[in-house]
């Protein structure tokens, strides 16, 4: 673990925090860049009406825009919980560097729980990963708004 990876890690569940506010999976990301947050985001797909606005879509998105360009080298994402397949193959085009997530998701995780994506041999990119950063506030916090849904 890097030592910024729980402040970081800190920022996210804000925004987690921020989506559950707006009726949505709470779910955060940030991408850091040079030891700076360059992007971040919360999920948005009710509200978008976008299968798609999942919090690392969104922040890749941004980063994109950040950068002048979708090779997002040398970034870190953080992300509360373990991202999907989608949002992984997003992250290997991507070429992010390291990916740092809080829960793992046993339904559909793309780092390691379900698949491993970001690490799959046959892709051009693979991705470092750390996981369970403040993974049991995380966890907390996805299993509340789902158990409040009940």
């Amino acid at each position: 673990m890097v030592a910024d990876d729980e402040s970081y890690m800190r920022r996210a569940l804000e925004l987690a925090r921020q989506a559950q506010r707006a009726g949505e999976v709470p779910v955060g990301a940030v991408l850091v860049h040079d030891d700076a947050i360059i992007a971040e985001g919360w999920n948005q797909p009710i509200r978008a009406h976008d299968p798609s606005a999942h919090a690392e879509m969104i922040t890749l998105r941004a980063a994109g825009q950040a950068l002048a360009s979708y090779r997002l080298l040398d970034t870190t994402l953080y992300v509360t919980l373990e991202p999907c397949p989608m949002c992984a193959g997003a992250m290997v085009h991507a070429r992010v560097r390291r990916l740092v997530f809080g829960a793992p998701d046993p339904r559909a995780g793309a780092a390691g729980s379900v698949f491993n994506l970001v690490q799959h041999p046959a892709l051009n990119h693979r991705i470092e990963f750390s996981s369970g950063v403040l993974g049991e506030e995380c966890g907390s916090l996805l299993r509340e708004f789902f158990l409040a849904r009940r």
